[in-house]
């Protein structure tokens, strides 16, 4: 029988106290984005000058929880972006739920957020956007490996080639450089099929090896993959 782990019990757990407070995060709402964490930083300084209203969602990387203030990096399809949390910013009311029980105690890294505010610089010199609304988009239920990095150096980093290869979606969140790799490998691939196309040649699919025969009534090709232990058939 399949036994989940602490941390897998404890955000359940968390699941259940969210849903006890009118807050279910499955099936997330429509959430409007206007930026993403790259233009906000490309075009920080027009944005914090004008005082423009931000709206972005991305995935909790990192938190570090200060009493009635906190800041958390946020990880969208572009890049990061750190963000300026207030209890009071976001709980204007008397009741502090949001903050002290949701944002301090429920939310976990990977949990996807969504973020309005305004684009501000930190005490530090660090461009960070000031949430003055915060809202659950989406519980992460698996853990993600927990990447550090100082000064340039990463620590813990998810580097085995056998979990990175098994858990691609893993690799793809917490390593950017795997993600600008497969996004430049999309790219070429796709400039090679307009140039082609464009000369009037006809793009066909070659065979492939799967787990299940086909080819209609004609007998498959096997071959066994030593690594899965597995038998693959070519389809044609």
């Amino acid at each position: 029988m399949f036994e989940l782990s602490e941390q897998e019990q404890l955000r359940r757990e968390s699941l259940a106290e969210l849903r006890k407070l009118g807050i279910d995060p499955y099936p997330a709402a429509e959430y409007p984005v206007t930026h993403s964490s790259e233009q906000i930083i490309e075009n920080f300084d027009k944005l914090s000058d004008a005082k423009t209203e931000v709206c972005i969602a991305g995935r909790i990387m990192t938190r570090r929880i200060m009493g009635n203030a906190s800041f958390f990096v946020i990880q969208d399809e572009k890049s990061k972006i750190q963000v300026y949390i207030r209890r009071d910013d976001i709980c204007p009311d008397e009741d502090k739920t949001l903050y002290n029980t949701v944002f301090k105690k429920l939310l976990d890294i990977g949990d996807i957020v969504g973020v309005k505010g305004r684009a501000f610089t930190t005490q530090m010199g660090e461009k960070s956007v000031h949430a003055h609304e915060f809202t659950l988009l989406a519980k992460s239920i698996k853990p993600l490996p927990i990447v550090k990095e100082k000064d340039g150096q990463v620590f813990d980093a998810f580097s085995d080639p056998e979990q990175r290869y098994r858990q691609r979606y893993v690799d793809l969140i917490v390593n950017p450089q795997v993600r600008d790799t497969f996004i430049k490998r999309n790219k070429i691939i796709n400039t090679m099929r307009d140039f082609f196309n464009s000369k009037g040649y006809l793009e066909v699919e070659t065979p492939i090896l799967q787990p299940i025969p086909g080819g209609a009534a004609a007998r498959p090709f096997v071959t066994h993959h030593n690594a899965l232990d597995i038998p693959l058939y070519l389809v044609f």
